[in-house]
């Protein structure tokens, strides 16, 4: 089994898979949508996607503001969860996902991907952060309870 990371943006859904052992993320795509609150699609095709790759569960970005309040894209996320879990009946975890798009562009920066082009693959790469942040924290907290 694997485990999905979600970065859920107002237009775009950044999709990341984990490898069968749990050990490392890979960007899978990214699911664009004409409207914000048009998700039938969007559910529809990480539903496919659960198919494909044997997903067990979801890791869905939680965008804290910097100061770690809550604002409208808190609860839009929510929200989505909600859906997310009802339609897929999966556990969907939230992880803190601040800095993650502010990472993603510095990875492509580095590896020469023009400004115009990062808008493209920042919230696939922000969702491979997201995962994982997940996957290390999850291995770092096996380790500490069998000391």
């Amino acid at each position: 089994m694997r485990i999905m990371g979600l970065d859920f943006g107002s237009k775009t859904v950044g999709v990341a898979i984990s490898d069968p052992l749990l050990i490392t993320a890979q960007g899978v795509e990214i699911i664009r949508r004409k409207d914000e609150n048009k998700l039938r699609q969007t559910l529809a095709r990480i539903e496919e996607l659960i198919e494909e790759y044997q997903v067990s569960e979801i890791v869905l970005g939680l965008p804290k503001n910097m100061n770690a309040t809550e604002g409208i894209r808190v609860e839009l996320t929510n929200e989505f969860k909600e859906k997310l879990e009802r339609r897929c009946g999966l556990n969907v975890t939230l992880w803190d996902e601040r800095l993650t798009t502010v990472a993603a562009d510095k990875i492509m920066m580095e590896a020469g991907v023009r400004r115009e082009n990062r808008k493209e693959y920042v919230d696939m790469i922000a969702a491979t952060l997201i995962l994982q942040g997940f996957l290390d924290y999850r291995k770092m907290k096996e380790t500490a309870d069998k000391h």
